[in-house]
């Protein structure tokens, strides 16, 4: 899962507009961004393998530091933690951070863990099991919550175009025809996997800064316009 993660923050944001934007658009990238830094680090492996569709080309060999479900719970809980002064805002950001182990589980092919070298894994495996079609799935999923997120800002005077035009650009950059992922997989290691991670953290950090601007200046541009119509 990648643009769907996106999709579903932009979702929470319109469903809770007066929520900080970045708790929830970074947030439901949080366990992914962590997980490349691990990578790089080497407490998280990955395996270059080309046939891995629909658009990773890597096995995702072990990532139990924060794809286990006890470890998704624990980063939640910390990113939450992060904006207690607001228990509300707290909660969401969790749920936000928490969101992205549960997208992930009907696509992930049996490399989620209950906690950390835990025996047993899981994962529904549309990735393996659907190949491109889970990417279309994900589209369609994304498109979805986008189109309801669009909606809902339009009817309190925000336009959300050019975020939802950035989710598409997400779209489409990571597909089975794009993916920048699949020219790292051909590297050598121990490139291979430190490009891997350094992509994984990029590809949350940069679209979720760029998501929160584009919302907040978008909602403060609404207000004045709100403002004329309540006077007129």
């Amino acid at each position: 899962m990648y643009v769907g993660h996106f999709a579903i923050g932009l979702a929470l944001k319109a469903k809770f507009p007066k929520t900080p934007t970045l708790p929830l658009l970074l947030g439901v990238g949080f366990l992914d961004l962590l997980d490349g830094l691990f990578i790089v680090a080497g407490f998280n492996t990955v395996t270059a393998n080309l046939q891995a569709g629909p658009y990773l080309f890597f096995d995702l060999t072990f990532i139990d530091w924060d794809h286990s479900l006890l470890m998704a719970l624990f980063w939640s809980a910390v990113w939450g933690m992060l904006f207690i002064k607001d228990k509300r805002v707290a909660a969401l950001a969790f749920v936000a951070a928490f969101s992205h182990f549960v997208a992930d589980w009907p696509m992930h092919n049996n490399d989620l863990a209950l906690f950390p070298y835990a025996v047993q894994h899981f994962g529904l495996g549309a990735w393996g099991k659907l190949g491109t079609l889970s990417w279309v799935l994900e589209g369609l999923f994304a498109l979805a919550l986008t189109a309801y997120a669009w909606r809902s800002a339009w009817l309190r005077g925000a336009n959300w175009a050019w975020p939802c035009a950035v989710l598409v650009l997400l779209f489409l950059n990571l597909s089975p025809w794009f993916s920048p992922m699949k020219e790292v997989a051909t590297l050598a290691e121990p490139m291979a996997h430190i490009k891997h991670g350094i992509l994984v953290t990029a590809g949350f950090v940069v679209p979720g800064l760029l998501l929160t601007w584009l919302i907040n200046r978008t909602e403060r541009l609404a207000r004045p316009a709100a403002s004329m119509q309540v006077r007129g």
